[in-house]
This record gives structure tokens, C-alpha cells and sequence, in this order.
């Protein structure tokens, strides 16, 4: 690549013409069509702007041009994985590291491929081997945070998050990682609502929207990477039904086109806007989003997989909701409202977040059960009496193993299935079972189930299980309604903060007893 082309570009990016930006590195590859730097420089500026498609052949070509420099072969891998080809992404991580194995950002990256894969010991062995490499990169020190999380080490990936966010406390993605992380710890709810508030004093801005006309429809967009088959589709879809019919919705979605998704499919048909926004950076979305002229925005994730909250701190709608996504405050001040009830959320929690809660009682959840959901069978008869939880493994904590084992020990014929994505991964499995047999839970008692390929199939092993059992202090949201829809019994209990009571929630909506 010509010496001028970067620095030149570089100027343009600072100014904020991304625009003459690309046109620049297009114009000098008119010249040199093959020059992998430019091609390389041009796949970044593509993917910054949103335009992963286009990223991702510039990428291709660039590689094609130099196949041994490892580093163009991580910056396709990154491209990969935002275009939600995780596989793809991790074979040329792979390859990368077998070309440069001191190079430290693709271990790094290549460990978050791997926990996207579901493959937890991978993940934590790449990530591992990038800390090595780069010992005070924090995001190195993310990656084994996140990488620990997905191996059920909850307390070391809290641990590891924390260093992570003090090397670098402006980067939100630590951030998210660690505020989701910390939720599936019991402690003092102040502490946590203190985690969340110091992430919010750092991405405070008082910029602000501008006002909107008070005379024409409702403008209400929806924030989401999750507007396809995912947990967080089976609670918008009744509300986007439900929308009044004066009220123009426009979606802005960061997840990715999913052309065989029935569910996004669905979705789309609820919105008269639909902007497709995956791969753009904080200030691209921020625009664009203010470009919208919303009156109130909708964002459903909070600081889970995909959330967008840096994106949102200068206010890009007047009047800005969370809702179902996250468990918890998002500690931003731009922030309004988060949409709880009276059992998530009772009177007199209000100091633990920093936005106005928005009771719907008596539940704030409304589920949509899948369109080939089977029918509801008990276990046969001359079938073991069996417990089940197929939550998240990382719900399984101490305080939930502790309760569990109690309630096995009074129980002392009765089986435990536990169902998670996870369980494929032998060292996860060892992890649970270590933690329940130190809850006096024999692990002959116990039978593990990964993923199943269906739907159905994944509601069909409920038809095994006598009676469903939550978890604490992260309670289960999508699988107590998913247990209930499929006529199993569910025992739950309050955990020990405000935001762990959805399942407590949602029995109490549908008239079913607690425990």
C-alpha cells in the first residue's frame, strides 16, 4: 500500500468522512487492484460502515493476494464473526496462529470463536495463550473473563472482569461482559447496582435528541440484535401484535439478515421500517438512530450478547426503554424507563437503578410459545421420578446447587436432567458435576443433555421430566414459561436480589403455586 494512502485516510476517519474515506482507498485500488494493504484498509472501513458483504470480499481478496501474512487472515476472521460465521472465522484463526503463533490478537479473538461454537475449553485455552502473550492487554484479559464465564467459572470470570475493565475502563464490551457476569453471583444487590452505576458515570453524555413533532404518529423504534428465533422473539412478538394501530414501528436491527428464520420473518411483517444495522460501530449507529427521528426507542438486550448500550449514551430518542432482555438496571443516565413488575422489581427497590421502573403488573412478560411446540405428555409411569432445569448452565451457582441438593436428599429416588448448549463439552460437565456433589448430589443421579437440533425435539424432552426446577439468584425466564407451556410442574424461589425474580413472575401470572 502506498505510505500516503494510510495516514490519509486516517485523517479523513478523524474528520468523520467515512465516506471519502472509501473512496479514496477505492480509488488508489484502481491503480493496484492487488495491493493487500489497500485491501485490508478498505475490508475495515467496509465493515465500520456496516457493509459486512462488501467487507468480506475485500477481506477474501486481500488474503488471496498474500496468504502467508497472518495478519490479514485475522482481520477476516473478525469480519467473519461479525457476519455471524463463527466457524469460518475460527479456520482462519487457525491458520493465522499456525503462520504467527506470537501473534496475540488472534488468540485473543479466536478464543471468543470458540465460545461462540460452543466449545468453553478451547475458548479458555486460546484465551489463555493470548494473556500469556500480551499480559496487560485488557482485551486479552476479556477474552479469559468471557472465556471463564463460558466454562461455568463464574467467581474467576468476575475476578478476571474486573482486572479487565481497570486496564481499559472506556471499552463497553468488558463492560457488558462483566455486568452480565456478575448476575449470576449472590451478593448484596447494592453492590451490584454499584457495578452498574460506575459504568454509567464513564459513558454519560449530554447531548441529547432533538425534540420531535408532537402532531404526527408515534415513531417507536426497536433496538435489537435478537429479532429472529432467539429467547428474547417469544416476548416481543405479542407486544409488537399488539401495537396500537396509529403507531409507525421501525425495527433497527443489529443482528444480521436470516433468510431461513421463520421467526424474524414473523417479526418483520409487525414493523412498517426495517434497517438492518450489524457491524456498525457505536457512533455509526448513534447516527443513524438519530437520523430516524424516533420518539421513543425500545432496547431489548442491556448488557447481554449483542447489546448496544454505548450506542445510546448521548440520547438518541427522547425518550429512550429496556425491556425483556436483561436482567437488570443498565446503570446508563440517558436511560428512562425499564419495563419490570411488582414481583422483578417491588416497591422500594427503585434506589437499585438508575432509570424509573415501569410496572406491568401482574407480569411484565408475555410469552409466545413456538408455532410445532408438541403436545404436552407425562413420563411414562414405570419412568424414574425425575427433576429437570434446561436453564443456562451458568445459572447453575453454589446457592442454586445447594438448594437442589436438599431438595434431592429429601427426595432420594429421584433423577436430575440438566439440558444446556454447554453440557457437549466434557470439562463444563465436570465443573457442574463437581459443584452438585459438593451439594451432596451423587453424579449417578445426574444425566446431562446438549443441544438438540429442533425445536421440538428441545420441548419434547420435557415430556422425561416429572417436575422443572429454577435456579437462583439468576432465576430462568424462557425455560419456566417453555416447562409450563409443555404442562410441567415448576419449583422456584426468590433469589436474593430484585432482578432474579422473573420466574416468580411469571407462576404468579399464570395462577401457579411457588415454592
Amino acid at each position: 500500500m502506498a505510505d500516503a494512502l494510510g495516514p490519509r485516510v486516517m485523517q479523513m476517519l478523524a474528520a468523520g468522512q467515512m465516506a471519502q474515506a472509501i473512496s479514496s482507498v477505492r480509488t488508489h485500488l484502481k491503480f493496484k487492484p492487488r495491493d493487500p494493504g489497500a485491501l485490508d484498509l478498505l475490508a475495515m472501513l467496509l465493515m465500520r460502515s456496516g457493509d459486512l458483504p462488501g467487507a468480506t470480499v475485500a477481506s477474501e481478496r486481500a488474503v488471496q493476494a498474500e496468504p502467508h501474512a497472518a495478519i490479514l487472515r485475522h482481520n477476516l476472521a473478525i469480519i467473519l464473526k461479525e457476519s455471524g460465521r463463527f466457524a469460518d472465522a475460527v479456520a482462519q484463526w487457525e491458520r493465522a496462529v499456525n503462520l504467527d503463533p506470537r501473534l496475540a490478537p488472534a488468540w485473543t479473538c479466536m478464543s471468543t470463536g470458540y465460545a461462540f461454537l460452543r466449545r468453553p475449553s478451547d475458548a479458555l485455552a486460546a484465551a489463555r495463550k493470548g494473556l500469556a502473550l500480551s499480559p496487560n492487554s485488557a482485551e486479552a484479559a476479556g477474552a479469559v473473563a468471557f472465556a471463564l464465564q463460558q466454562a461455568c467459572q463464574i467467581e474467576e470470570a468476575v475476578a478476571e472482569g474486573e482486572r479487565a475493565v481497570t486496564l481499559e475502563p472506556s471499552n463497553p464490551l468488558l463492560w457488558a461482559n462483566l455486568l452480565l457476569t456478575a448476575n449470576y453471583l449472590s451478593g448484596p444487590p447494592e453492590a451490584l447496582a454499584d457495578r452498574h452505576r460506575t459504568f454509567g458515570s464513564l459513558f454519560a453524555s449530554g447531548s441529547g435528541a432533538a425534540a420531535t413533532d408532537p402532531n404526527r404518529p408515534l415513531r417507536v423504534g426497536v433496538l435489537s440484535p435478537d429479532l429472529c428465533d432467539h429467547s428474547v422473539a417469544y416476548f416481543v412478538e405479542a407486544l409488537l401484535a399488539a401495537r396500537p394501530a396509529d403507531c409507525t414501528m421501525v425495527a433497527i436491527h443489529t443482528g444480521g439478515i436470516r433468510s431461513k428464520d421463520p421467526v424474524q420473518g414473523r417479526l418483520r411483517s409487525l414493523f412498517q421500517a426495517w434497517h438492518e444495522a450489524a457491524g456498525a460501530g457505536d457512533a455509526l449507529l448513534e447516527g443513524a438512530l438519530r437520523e430516524l427521528r424516533l420518539d421513543v426507542l425500545i432496547e431489548l438486550s442491556g448488557h447481554s450478547a449483542g447489546g448496544r448500550l454505548a450506542a445510546l449514551a448521548g440520547k438518541p430518542a427522547p425518550v429512550m426503554i429496556t425491556a425483556i432482555g436483561y436482567p437488570n438496571t443498565t446503570g446508563l443516565p440517558a436511560m428512562d424507563w425499564r419495563v419490570v413488575d411488582s414481583i422483578t422489581d417491588p416497591p422500594g427497590s427503585e434506589h437499585l437503578c438508575t432509570e424509573k421502573l415501569l410496572r406491568l403488573d401482574p407480569c411484565f412478560l408475555c410469552y409466545t410459545p413456538p408455532m410445532q411446540a408438541p403436545e404436552p405428555v407425562m413420563p411414562s409411569e414405570d419412568a424414574p421420578f425425575t427433576f429437570g432445569s434446561f436453564n443456562n448452565a451458568n445459572k447453575i451457582s453454589r446457592q442454586t446447587a445447594e438448594l437442589w441438593g436438599g431438595l434431592l436428599q429429601a427426595v432420594p429416588e429421584a433423577r436430575l436432567l440438566l439440558k444446556a448448549r454447554r453440557f457437549a463439552d466434557p470439562e463444563v460437565r465436570r465443573t457442574i458435576r463437581q459443584r452438585l456433589a459438593q451439594a451432596g448430589i451423587e453424579p449417578d443421579r445426574l444425566d446431562f443433555q446438549s443441544h438438540l437440533p429442533s425445536r421440538e425435539g428441545h420441548l419434547g424432552l420435557y415430556r422425561a421430566v416429572h417436575v422443572a426446577l429454577d435456579t437462583v439468584p439468576y432465576n430462568g425466564t424462557t425455560t419456566t414459561c417453555e416447562a409450563l407451556w409443555m404442562g410441567v410442574p415448576v419449583i422456584t424461589t426468590l433469589g436474593d436480589r430484585h432482578a432474579a425474580r422473573v420466574s416468580a413472575s411469571l407462576l404468579h401470572a399464570v395462577g401457579h403455586p411457588e415454592w
